[in-house]
């Protein structure tokens, strides 16, 4: 931790090297966020080094009220969000022509399904699972990272698990009446 604060003093300081560090120690997980919340590698790559770009620009507005990576969640998943609004919008305009879907060839058929079934949540509901489920994080973490309160991330959680329920039934086994 005391690494981390040194590594953000310098940072704002003007440091590059230590904002390099900071990016080594950050990459991976705001890469893995910015991939579940797209489904797609290469606008999950697009969306890390915005975020990145971003936190170096507000670097200097960062008053160690939050760790460091509550912070860079925040704006990953505000990155994502603009990034999700601004696909509607083109999916408005190109209706007629959809894009040809992403899919990762490493990838099993149920992996697949789910960041599928993910992709069909809302937003705000797919930013809380991933927060929580994937990377781990508390309600009350999650609740900093999406700026709401800790009944709404439950709330999100509750009505996102009932919709991916209800869009993956399918992969669940059948039981035998016996």
């Amino acid at each position: 931790m005391a690494e981390e604060r040194s590594l953000i003093e310098a940072s704002q300081r003007g440091d590059l090297q230590a904002f390099a560090g900071l990016v080594r120690a950050n990459q991976r997980m705001v890469h893995s966020l910015t991939f579940r919340m797209t489904g797609s590698w290469s606008d999950a790559q697009d969306l890390a080094q915005e975020t990145l770009v971003q936190a170096h620009r507000q670097l200097g507005s960062f008053r160690f009220q939050a760790r460091f990576s509550s912070w860079l969640y925040r704006i990953a998943v505000n990155q994502c969000l603009n990034w999700h609004k601004r696909q509607r919008r083109e999916a408005r305009l190109r209706a007629e022509c959809p894009p040809p879907e992403t899919r990762s060839t490493h990838a099993s058929a149920a992996a697949e399904e789910v960041q599928a079934a993910l992709l069909k949540l809302n937003p705000k509901q797919r930013a809380a699972i991933i927060l929580t489920t994937y990377e781990g994080h508390n309600h009350a973490e999650a609740a900093r990272v999406l700026g709401c309160s800790e009944v709404t991330v439950s709330w999100h959680l509750f009505t996102a698990r009932a919709r991916l329920k209800t869009l993956l039934r399918h992969l669940r086994p059948s039981k035998d009446p016996a």
